[in-house]
């Protein structure tokens, strides 16, 4: 595992995390994702993969298994130029922190943006009201080691990039920043 390039992918919801990868596959990079590890485990258990199931079902691997679980899982399969998706736990992150080259980019937009974006992309389970956003939201920021820490995590992030307007540059602050 020498002469890694991994990225890793933190964020709030609706910041940009997806957009960003989407960029850095056009770059080359191989797309992994820990969420898409709950997905596949949810589905051979029927468990429809709504944003709550999601997080229940995650926080309940990380219960079973330990914090660092679903990096564990995805590990095998990363090679140099490599991207993460969907780190939300600070044992995740220390999982991959071990693969020589591994950085971790945290991408952020203001609540409002944010909450724009999801009604736009209309996934199951999304909030409808920015109330609601809020709350959803905050289940998400628990210092439970089991449980999604995404504001630690963002504070691990060696890069942060703020996606508050365009995706042009959305893609210029992750060249200028990754110097890709």
């Amino acid at each position: 595992m020498k002469n890694m390039k991994i990225f890793g992918l933190t964020g709030t919801n609706a910041a940009g995390k997806g957009e960003a990868a989407k960029y850095l596959q056009k770059k080359g990079f191989s797309y992994f994702s820990l969420s898409d590890v709950l997905r596949e485990e949810m589905a051979v258990l029927g468990i429809e993969p709504t944003r709550d199931n999601l997080i229940k079902f995650g926080n309940g691997m990380r219960k079973k298994f330990g914090p660092n679980a679903l990096a564990i899982k995805v590990k095998p399969k990363l090679k140099s130029k490599s991207i993460v998706d969907s780190i939300r736990n600070v044992s995740e992150i220390k999982e991959l922190r071990k693969i020589p080259g591994f950085k971790l980019i945290a991408v952020d937009a203001p609540i409002e943006v944010r909450f724009e974006r999801a009604v736009k992309r209309n996934r199951i389970g999304d909030a409808v009201t920015l109330k609601d956003f809020i709350k959803k939201e905050k289940k998400e920021y628990s210092s439970n080691p089991t449980s999604q820490q995404l504001l630690k995590c963002m504070k691990e992030a060696d890069i942060r990039i703020i996606n508050g307007t365009s995706l042009a540059d959305l893609h210029k602050n992750i060249k200028k920043s990754l110097k890709i």
